[in-house]
């Protein structure tokens, strides 16, 4: 059984420094990349967030790690900038990914997204490409519609948790299914039909 260790203003602590260590690990990847000039987009959980932010900032979640898209030939280059930034390099069960210290925990990493590739068995379409990007705030993020499409290929449980959250907000509705080819078109109609689930 879990019991309570901490309460008070250590529990708001650990809960504020667990988002900030987040926030602090995209700047840090933001600032390797664009220092070398690598061309990227920041996706996944934290894309949603900045996309969200815009409608309701209260339906903004949280997310606890970092996913960047790049092209394949940049990885290398990647490799050497987030390197000199003071993170190492793993990859584990063919996903690459930067942690900052050589224990560090998958669940705390930046994980490389590659463009024009698929990283899971059941995806039905390849990653897009990074271009066009939006710039929000200080960095690159994908294009709404991009993200969307991103969820809807790979339809892991937050993937359709984040896709309820913006049919939730009426960021996208029945008029998308036009957007996305039968099989994604037919994701998506299973969480409009039933956003409840």
């Amino acid at each position: 059984m879990i019991e309570f260790k901490y309460t008070g203003d250590e529990l708001y602590d650990r809960m504020e420094r667990a988002v900030e260590r987040v926030n602090d690990r995209l700047r840090k990847t933001v600032r390797a990349l664009e220092s070398a000039k690598i061309p990227y987009a920041v996706v996944g959980g934290y894309a949603v967030r900045v996309w969200v932010a815009q409608v309701d900032e209260a339906a903004v979640r949280t997310t606890r790690d970092v996913d960047i898209l790049i092209r394949p030939d940049d990885l290398p280059k990647m490799i050497q900038a987030m390197t000199a930034a003071g993170f190492h390099y793993r990859q584990t069960t063919g996903l690459d990914m930067f942690v900052e210290s050589p224990d560090g925990s998958a669940r705390d990493a930046v994980h490389v997204v590659l463009a024009g590739e698929m990283v899971r068995p059941n995806e039905l379409e390849a990653n897009p490409d990074i271009e066009p990007t939006e710039r929000a705030n200080e960095f690159d993020t994908i294009q709404f519609e991009s993200l969307v499409r991103m969820k809807l290929n790979s339809f892991r449980r937050k993937d359709q948790v984040h896709l309820l959250d913006m049919i939730s907000l009426d960021m996208v509705d029945a008029t998308w299914l036009t957007k996305f080819p039968d099989e994604l078109a037919a994701r998506l109609k299973e969480l409009l039909d039933d956003p409840n689930g």
